[in-house]
């Protein structure tokens, strides 16, 4: 069971590792929806996280999964904003970040595969998860079929279509359904709470959850509660 925490900053990155989260999700402009975090962010993150990795008795690479999106005005991106993307993408590369999280529509809510694949393009080796513009495509089935057709996604993180995901249950089982055995992970987020996480998966089946004020106790603005972490890791441990 993937237990996956948004980070903002060096020490959230470490309370949440440390307290049981499997992986980060790094970004910036959290009161946004998230967008790229700095270069001086993904260097803190990446370092404070490698002298953990040294420390611990049973070394693990600890993998940070940095956003990929240059604003929040939309997910439709013109030539400069994928211009943009491109060198963000090359940048974080080569500082050494694990994977990519970003998303791409048209117009008309459909995937942009054009600009997605140039994104894939310059993400190179690195694995993806396609981010919550998934929850504004005009339907979530096709998109599904879409994003399937590129092995390099390996994650869709969405709230089905609600602004929280308790909201989505039943879409959430039947994306899940959908894409079992195919090679990609739905991986729900917005909403979840610790206490919500063992009704939510017995109902739904994940087994990938995506956490952020669920486990802050005052909000965005404030950090990561280890405890609430550890809780988090508590409730997943019975589906394991």
């Amino acid at each position: 069971m993937l237990l996956e925490i948004i980070a903002t900053t060096a020490d959230e990155a470490v309370t949440a590792v440390t307290h049981g989260a499997d992986r980060v999700e790094l970004i910036s402009a959290f009161d946004q929806g998230g967008l790229s975090p700095s270069e001086p962010q993904i260097t803190s993150v990446l370092d404070a996280l490698k002298k953990l990795e040294q420390t611990n008795s049973n070394p693990k690479m600890i993998p940070v999964h940095a956003m990929v999106r240059p604003h929040s005005s939309s997910f439709v991106y013109d030539k400069a904003d994928l211009s943009e993307m491109v060198k963000q993408i090359a940048k974080m590369r080569s500082l050494g970040v694990h994977a990519f999280v970003l998303g791409t529509l048209d117009a008309h809510g459909m995937i942009d595969t054009s600009s997605l694949e140039r994104l894939l393009e310059a993400a190179g080796d690195r694995p993806v998860t396609f981010h919550r513009a998934f929850d504004e495509a005009a339907d979530q089935e096709e998109a599904l079929f879409t994003l399937m057709k590129y092995p390099q996604i390996k994650w869709i993180l969405t709230s089905g279509g609600q602004p929280s995901v308790l909201d989505a249950v039943g879409q959430i089982k039947s994306l899940i359904e959908l894409s079992s055995g195919r090679g990609i992970t739905i991986m729900p987020g917005s909403g979840l709470s610790v206490a919500s996480l063992p009704d939510f998966i017995s109902a739904t089946g994940a087994s990938a959850v995506h956490l952020g004020t669920g486990v802050r106790t005052g909000g965005i603005h404030s950090p990561i509660d280890g405890s609430l972490v550890m809780q988090a890791r508590q409730a997943l441990e019975p589906f394991l």
